[in-house]
C-alpha cells in the first residue's frame, strides 16, 4: 500500500494538521512547530525515513522551488511604500545588525561555531533562509548545524510571539491613554493599513512586459525560471550565493515589466513550491536523533536569548536617535522572528483585545499595523535572504 502517492499524501496530512493547531490557537503555537514535532516524533517511531524522498518533494523543493520562490519575493515588494516607511527600515536593520553582533561576538564563546553559522539566518528570518543554510551545512557534511537550522526556524517564535504581545500591549496602553485625551489618528495613517498589505498595481507596464494574450502561467513560469537561472550565472561568477541575486533580479525585472507583480499567485504555483519547500526543510528532521536534539536544545536558546538582546539593545539606540517609540520599533524587530502572517494576526488581535470602541481599535490600526508588515517585509522577505547567502561562505 505504501507508494510515492501515499507518502506524498503522508506528507500532506502532516502540514494540515499544523496548519488546524495553528488556526486554533490563533498563531500561538505555530504550524511549522507542530508539523516539525509530528515529522520528528514519527522519524523515531513509525514514519518511513524516506517519506519525503520517496513523494518525490525533495528534488523539487531542494533546486527549483528555492530560486522560483526567491525570485517571486522580489515581485511584491513595494519600493515606494518601503521608502515611505524608511524610519521602519533603517529600525529593523538596526535591531538585525544587533541580533548579528551580539551572536557573532558572545554566542562562540559558548556553543560550536557551525551552530551560529547555521543559526543565526533562519533566527533573522524565515523558511528560505533555513533552506539555504541547511544546504549548506549538508554540503559541508555538518548534519547536526543542518538539523540546527531547521529546529531555529520551527522555534523561533515561541520567543517572538510573547514579546511581542508584551511590548505592544504596553504601546497600545500609551496610544489609548492619548487617544482618550483627544489625539486621532490621521487619514494618511489610515490609508497607510491598505497601502502596506496591497500589491503594487497589477497593471504595471514596463518595457518589457508581454501582452495578457500571450502572459500565459507557463509562460509565467518561464520567465521565473530565466531570472532565476540568470541569478545563479551571476552567483556563480561573482561569488555571492544566486539567491541573493534571485531576490535583487525579481525586483529589477518586476520594475521593468518582464515579471508581473506576485507573480506566483498569478500564475497558481506559489502553494506547491513553498509545500515543496517546506517538504524538504522538513527532511532534515530525519537525522536527528533524541540525543542530538538534547545537544542542541541549550545552543538554540542561547542564540536565542543572547540574539534577541541584542536586537533590544540596538532598537533603544535607534529608537532614542530617530525619536521613535520603542515598544513598537522592538515590536517591528521582532518580526524577524515570525514574518508574514503572524505579524498581521498578533497587531488585529492586540489591537481587538485592547480596544473598547471600534474608533480606538482604528486608531490603533493606523498606528500600530503598517510599521508591523512593512517589519516582517524587511526582516524576513529581504534581509535573511541577503545574510544567508553571506552566512554560507563562513562555514
Amino acid at each position: 500500500m505504501y507508494n510515492f502517492l501515499a507518502a506524498f499524501v503522508i506528507c500532506g496530512f502532516i502540514i494540515i494538521i499544523g496548519e488546524l493547531i495553528s488556526t486554533w490557537t490563533k498563531a500561538w503555537v505555530p504550524s511549522v512547530f507542530v508539523s516539525a514535532c509530528i515529522l520528528l516524533v514519527g522519524y523515531w517511531t513509525v514514519i518511513p525515513y524516506d517519506l519525503v524522498k520517496d513523494s518525490y518533494l525533495t528534488p523539487f523543493g531542494a533546486t527549483l522551488a528555492i530560486y522560483l520562490l526567491i525570485v517571486h519575493m522580489g515581485t511584491v515588494i513595494s519600493l515606494k511604500t518601503l521608502i515611505e516607511q524608511w524610519k521602519t527600515v533603517v529600525m529593523c536593520l538596526a535591531g538585525l545588525a544587533g541580533m548579528c553582533l551580539f551572536a557573532l561576538l558572545i554566542c562562540p564563546l559558548m556553543m560550536d561555531w557551525a551552530y551560529v553559522v547555521a543559526g543565526l539566518p533562519p533566527l533573522t528570518g524565515g523558511i528560505v533562509a533555513a533552506t539555504i543554510m541547511q544546504q549548506a551545512a549538508t554540503e559541508h557534511g555538518l548534519t547536526s548545524a543542518a538539523v540546527f537550522a531547521i529546529t531555529m526556524y520551527c522555534v523561533q517564535g515561541f520567543a517572538g510571539y510573547p514579546l511581542t504581545a508584551i511590548f505592544m500591549k504596553a504601546e497600545g496602553a500609551k496610544l489609548l491613554k492619548e487617544f482618550r485625551s483627544g489625539e486621532r489618528v490621521s487619514k494618511e495613517e489610515l490609508s497607510a493599513i491598505k497601502d502596506v498589505t496591497s500589491l503594487p498595481s497589477r497593471e504595471r507596464r514596463g518595457p518589457l512586459a508581454l501582452p495578457d494574450s500571450l502572459n500565459s502561467p507557463i509562460v509565467m513560469l518561464t520567465k521565473i525560471g530565466i531570472v532565476a537561472w540568470l541569478s545563479m550565472m551571476v552567483g556563480g561568477f561573482t561569488g555571492i550565493s544566486g539567491a541573493v541575486w534571485a531576490l535583487v533580479f525579481g525586483v529589477v525585472f518586476c520594475s521593468l515589466g518582464f515579471l508581473e507583480t506576485d507573480i506566483l499567485h498569478r500564475c497558481n504555483s506559489f502553494n506547491i513550491l513553498m509545500f515543496a519547500l517546506t517538504m524538504f526543510v522538513f527532511e532534515g528532521l530525519k537525522d536527528c536523533t533524541p540525543e542530538m536534539l538534547t545537544s542542541i536544545f541549550m545552543p538554540m536558546v542561547g542564540l536565542i536569548v543572547v540574539g534577541v538582546a541584542g536586537m533590544a539593545l540596538f532598537a533603544w539606540v535607534a529608537a532614542k536617535v530617530m525619536k521613535l517609540s520603542f515598544p513598537l520599533s522592538f515590536c517591528n524587530c521582532l518580526t524577524a522572528l515570525y514574518g508574514f502572517p503572524f505579524n498581521a494576526i498578533i497587531t488585529e488581535a492586540t489591537c481587538k483585545a485592547m480596544a473598547e470602541t471600534p474608533e480606538e481599535q482604528e486608531f490603533l490600526m493606523g498606528k500600530m499595523f503598517p510599521s508591523m508588515i512593512i517589519g516582517g517585509f524587511v526582516t524576513v522577505t529581504i534581509t535573511s535572504v541577503i545574510l544567508a547567502g553571506f552566512f554560507v561562505n563562513l562555514f
